[in-house]
């Protein structure tokens, strides 16, 4: 399934390094050639508290999310939710909602200027399994989208979230635990195009002078949301499964462990991070961490409260090779030191919580 989900700061002195002082032509500029007698209107951070906010692939599984989450905070009509393909009615009804194409770079700048953006998050990615099926065309969305977009930031002086993941880090990184500086090769064109976009990202906040942010999500779990093709999907279809089934077949294998956080503490991460005072960041991208397990794991506390449940083992060779070479844990030291992460949901909560939703969705749709 294809997902295209969608002002410049010293850097702390914590970090050890200093932004080269570049010539004023080159600050708050784009690389891309911009006509002499354009007239843009730019709303700075000093102009209005009320940020204008712009995610591009929002109907991807964080999207949605992200949208609801932030219109609590800026207001409805502040948080633009887009993407390529037609929204849910509910979702076209909780708020503005609009078409672009990340591939469009007159299109996106279009809307950046018309709708006064001051924060982009850039969620338009194919994930890990999708994109190893159709390399190509990952390539184009997670690396040529992802240029068009730090092209308009840097040019209308936006502030940029970009996730990244575990799955920029490769065989040869430290697993157990995973720190914020290591080697990262990844092996798969997903994990290559986050570490093209973080190290991007950072060349544009020294270069250009973009507030490029980054958090490197672990697996996201969440309930309301179908799973989109990645790696460790098996921990929210097993949910669906041992509501509506009473069984699931997990394609890892039971002792594959990897780092997981509830959709709660994801985005809540996601603003945090946004919103922390540009001295407080000593890196660019951090990892954030809640908790790690295995699917054995996960399975013995959904049998906590669904004694009935039974899970098998039929491993998928490609996922089970891309989960091998990704972090089992993640140390998220620096996230919590510098701009006070701290997570809420630990295992028995995230089990709680996913059972009780499916559970009361499938009681509604019986009743129906």
């Amino acid at each position: 399934m294809l997902r295209r989900v969608a002002c410049w700061m010293q850097p702390s002195p914590a970090c050890g390094c200093r932004a080269p002082v570049l010539p004023s032509r080159f600050l708050g500029t784009s690389p891309r050639q911009i006509p002499m007698d354009a007239n843009f209107h730019s709303t700075s951070f000093l102009e209005a508290d009320q940020q204008r906010v712009l995610i591009t692939g929002g109907l991807g599984q964080l999207g949605v999310g992200l949208a609801n989450f932030l219109r609590k905070r800026f207001g409805k009509d502040n948080v633009i939710l887009s993407d390529i393909r037609k929204p849910p009615e509910h979702v076209f009804l909780s708020g503005p909602f609009i078409y672009s194409d990340i591939l469009d770079y007159k299109n996106l700048r279009e809307i950046v200027v018309n709708n006064r953006i001051t924060w982009l998050f850039h969620y338009s990615a194919l994930l890990s399994a999708v994109g190893e099926a159709n390399v190509s065309l990952a390539r184009a969305v997670n690396i040529t989208g992802l240029h068009n977009v730090l092209d308009v930031a840097a040019e209308h002086g936006l502030r940029l979230f970009v996730p990244s993941t575990i799955g920029a880090f490769g065989p040869t990184s430290p697993r157990n635990p995973t720190p914020d500086l290591c080697i990262q090769r990844p092996r798969t064109i997903y994990g290559v195009s986050k570490v093209h976009a973080e190290l991007m990202g950072e060349y544009y906040y020294y270069r250009y002078g973009l507030d490029f942010r980054c958090l490197r999500y672990p697996g996201i779990i969440s309930a309301d949301s179908q799973p989109g093709g990645g790696t460790t999907d098996y921990a929210v279809q097993i949910f669906h499964e041992a509501v509506k089934n009473g069984r699931f077949e997990c394609n890892l294998k039971p002792d594959t462990r990897l780092p997981m956080m509830y959709i709660d503490d994801c985005l809540r991460a996601t603003l945090e991070v946004m919103e922390a005072p540009a001295e407080s960041l000593s890196m660019r991208t951090y990892n954030i961490n809640a908790m790690s397990f295995t699917p054995a794991e996960l399975a013995q506390e959904v049998l906590k409260h669904v004694p009935e449940f039974q899970v098998t083992y039929n491993v998928d060779p490609v996922r089970q090779a891309i989960a091998d070479s990704w972090p089992m844990n993640f140390d998220d030291s620096n996230a919590r030191k510098d701009w006070g992460w701290k997570h809420d949901i630990d295992l028995p909560e995230l089990v709680t919580t996913m059972l009780n939703f499916h559970g009361s969705e499938n009681r509604v749709a019986q009743a129906n």
